[in-house]
């Protein structure tokens, strides 16, 4: 009866040692329990105050928002204003410049029209000088035929003007006579030179003078040669003529 009393006492201590142990450790877990939800309170009171701070930074951006859409209404405001003040002044621009614009047609028509009558009296001027031209060139030609037939110019006084008419060969530089047709009136004044022409050569040294004095009329060598063929065209039918009268004498006898 003591042995079983002791065994109960031992059993009963040891059951007290555990009751004991489960209530330290329960009353342990059941301060970390409430640290623990300490600790969640705290972090949920900190998430409500970051959904604040959320919602006042949306706050914030929709007044941002707002001042955009007003500076946007304002702008275009303005922008519209801009764009009717210069669609006026471009308005007032293209009438002035529609005025000028016919103004400068109507001066450029008066213009072409006093050219184009400036034109007409310059061909007519040009006409003129070409006729005087040719009648100069026809009028010295028949003064020198005729001064040749009469004896007035001999055949020396030619040899005076061929080294002026020489002179036209400085002009073979330009156009528009061909190189042949310079050369062809160099080989004509080289042989008048040594001795008289035929009527046909003298015809050829006259007709290109003639064109020389109507290409370069404005170079005085240009009509020395002139002069100087008409002069070779006069000697040339003198001798023709004095030919003929030498046969016909040589007939009669």
């Amino acid at each position: 009866m003591y042995l079983l009393s002791l065994e109960l006492i031992s059993s009963l201590a040891s059951l007290a040692t555990v009751v004991i142990s489960i209530s330290s450790l329960a009353y342990w877990l059941g301060k970390k329990f409430g640290e623990i939800d300490s600790r969640f309170r705290e972090v949920d009171r900190r998430f409500v105050e970051i959904d604040k701070r959320f919602q006042q930074i949306d706050e914030r951006f929709r007044e941002i928002d707002k001042r955009f859409v007003e500076l946007e209404e304002r702008l275009n405001r303005r922008i519209g204003e801009v764009e009717e003040r210069l669609n006026r002044r471009i308005d007032e621009v293209e009438k002035k410049l529609g005025g000028r614009i016919d103004e400068m047609d109507a001066r450029l028509g008066r213009v072409e029209k006093e050219l184009s009558e400036l034109r007409t009296r310059l061909d007519g001027i040009d006409s003129k000088l070409r006729r005087l031209g040719e009648a100069f060139t026809n009028y010295q030609e028949f003064l020198m035929r005729y001064l040749v037939h009469e004896g007035v110019l001999r055949r020396e006084a030619a040899e005076v003007i061929t080294t002026e008419a020489r002179g036209v060969m400085r002009l073979a530089t330009m156009n528009p006579l061909t190189k042949e047709e310079w050369m062809r009136i160099k080989e004509l004044l080289d042989k008048s030179e040594k001795e008289d022409l035929t009527i046909e050569e003298a015809y050829e040294l006259l007709n290109l003078a003639r064109k020389v004095v109507h290409e370069y009329g404005e170079y005085p060598e240009a009509w020395k040669l002139h002069m100087y063929a008409a002069m070779m065209v006069g000697f040339a039918w003198k001798k023709q003529r004095e030919k003929e009268e030498k046969e016909k004498k040589e007939e009669k006898k």
